[in-house]
Formats: C-alpha cells, structure tokens, sequence
C-alpha cells in the first residue's frame, strides 16, 4: 500500500489543536443485566455479587444472608470522553468492558452508572443496551468466539450531568498546538494567520506551538477569531517516514522517503513436513497390540531464483515499490528487506515497525 505525502493543503484545524479547547476522559464502574446465561461467576467474581446486593438494596429489595448466584449479571468498567464545551442534558457515547469472567455481553443491558471525572465529581449517568462487539456461538463439546463480545458500547448512551467551567472568553492570547510538530509546519502557519488578518498576529515559539494574540485581531471574541482562522488551508510538512506493521504485512512509505545505492536480493527455502501415521491391528483372536507406525515425509524446495535488483542513490518512493516489486516478493518480505536496507544505513527515513 503506498501513501503519499501530497502537496495539496490541509484545513488549519485539522493540524492543530486549541490550548485548553478538549475532551475529559469519565470512569464509572456498573453492572450489565439481561444476559443470556453469559455473565460472571459469583464464586470467581464476587465483587459482581456486592454491586447486585447494593442495587437491591437501593430498591427497596433485602437480600442481607441471602444466597444467590445469577448467571445473567456482569460487572463492567465504563469509560467516556466528555467533548469540550458539552452542555447539562448533552449525551456522549460510553464503552463498556467486563472485568469479570463474563462470556458475552451481547444482549446485555447496563443499569444507570455514574461517570466520574479526575477530580471524582460526578459528570455524566451511562445507561441503555449494549452492542456488543463480537459473537459466541458454543455447546457441550465446542466453542466459537468471533470479535470481544466481552466489550461493548452504548451510543449516546450517557447523559451530561455537569458541566466543565471554561471562560473562553476571557482569553487574551490561544496557543495552537501543532498534533505533529514541525519548524516548516509552525512557520507556514504562522505565515498563513497573519496573512489572513493582514497585521502580526501569530508568532511561532517552537516547533510544536504557535501563539496567536487575540488583543490584536480585530474580532468581537475569541470564538469569531479562531472561526475565521480554522479552515485556512495549510500544505502541511511531513517527516520521511516508513510504516510496517508485522501482523497484517501492511507497509506505508512516504513520499519524502529516500535511500543510497545499494543492491537487493531476495530468496529462501519452503519446508514441508507431513505426519499420516498408519494404525496396525492385529488379526481377530490373535494375541498381539494395535501400534501406531508413525510415518512422516520432509522435503526442503529452493525458492524460485530472484535476480539482484540495484536501487540507485537519491531513488524515490515510485522507484523503490518498483524495484521491490521486481524482485517478485510478497509484502511480509518487503517488510524484511526494507529493515536490512535500513540495517546497512542506506534507507534516510525513520523506520516505524508496529
């Protein structure tokens, strides 16, 4: 897969983000009702036990010394994020994940849960029915699991309960804050800003930040002045960079990457083991012992010949997927062949493996 780093702009609010403009992260801890004989254990959760017998007791139900032991019940941790300038009545989507030794969650409902914040103030109540993330299908002798059907979500599942206190218009001075930092990146956008007001408005104080003094912009307040700014477009700079990731043979090459001279080849063996063991039985009324023979077959077969392929100094990204592509070789090799050019100092880019 290739991705290029092209030259077309990029909108400015898409590049950074506004000091003090963001999310809260909320934490609950409830309990999901409803399951179909998949929840926790109460011998192996008995926290789950204590939720169940408060909420119980909440209602009016008394269950002190009482024994029981539903298996449709689950404990579960619930996160959200709290959106910047979300209002009293506003809902957010929650995620929910048992902690338990629950099965599913599927079909499960989660009862009201309060979410709290850093601070342990209380933010937002999560509730609804869950969608779960995977399936289970299992019987006596067998059990198939698709996806996490112990983790789910609920959109819009939690109502703001509190609001976070943010004057936004007392600010005389908002710090953008580059999600990639970069000199070029910082200077074109200080450049881009002070265009659009005609006057010095914005100054670049590192390579991550650009100040932007709102005591000089000519707008009735904070908020008009960064509208008027966000959607400026911006050709960001993007560092020379190569992705691979391991698991799927996924590689991401930017278009900025480049490497010296060098030569490549690539080959290998196939190894091939087969086991078809061969059960003798001895004659009917004969004394004697059923044996396995074991028989196994190897064989080792040369991969098919790859010439040397030559990358030339100063080769660019369509020169270096067309070199590799002529060696005839599978993503998950290209991965091997782009950490040994990396390895002999001839690839000028950053190498991410994930």
């Amino acid at each position: 897969m290739l991705a290029h780093a092209a030259d077309a702009s990029v909108r400015l609010k898409d590049l950074v983000e506004f000091d003090g403009v963001r999310g809260n992260d909320l934490l609950g801890y409830g309990l999901v009702v409803g399951l179909d004989g998949t929840g926790d254990g109460m011998r192996n959760a008995p926290f789950t036990e204590d939720i169940l017998s408060n909420i119980l007791e909440r209602l009016g139900v008394n269950v002190t010394g009482e024994q029981f032991r539903p298996r449709n019940v689950a404990a579960v941790i619930v996160t959200a994020s709290l959106p910047p300038f979300a209002r009293a009545g506003g809902r957010v989507d929650v995620t929910v994940s048992a902690i338990g030794d629950a099965r599913s969650l599927l079909g499960g409902t989660l009862v009201m849960t309060p979410l709290n914040g850093a601070d342990g103030a209380i933010y937002a109540v999560a509730q609804g029915t869950i969608i779960a993330g995977g399936a289970a299908a299992e019987g006596q002798g067998a059990r198939e699991v698709r996806g996490v059907p112990t983790s789910g979500s609920i959109p819009l599942g939690a109502r703001v309960e509190r609001e976070v206190d943010f004057d936004f218009t007392s600010l005389e001075r908002v710090r953008l804050a580059l999600r990639v930092p970069d000199l070029t990146t910082a200077l074109r956008i200080e450049t881009g800003i002070n265009r659009e007001f005609n006057r010095q408005v914005a100054m670049m104080t590192d390579p991550g930040t650009v100040v932007l003094d709102l005591r000089q912009v000519n707008a009735p307040s904070a908020a008009h002045a960064l509208a008027r700014i966000e959607n400026l477009r911006i050709t960001p700079q993007i560092r020379a960079r190569v992705v691979v990731d391991q698991r799927s043979g996924t590689i991401v090459i930017g278009e900025d990457v480049r490497i010296s001279r060098v030569a490549v080849a690539q080959g290998g063996l196939t190894l091939r083991v087969e086991e078809t063991p061969l059960v003798v039985q001895p004659n009917p009324f004969a004394e004697g012992e059923t044996i396995v023979v074991p028989r196994t077959q190897a064989q080792i077969q040369d991969a098919p010949p790859i010439a040397l392929a030559e990358l030339r100094e100063g080769t660019t990204l369509s020169n270096i997927v067309a070199g590799l592509n002529a060696l005839g070789v599978a993503p998950r090799d290209m991965i091997d062949i782009l950490n040994s050019i990396n390895a002999a100092g001839a690839l000028h880019a950053e190498l991410i493996v994930q």
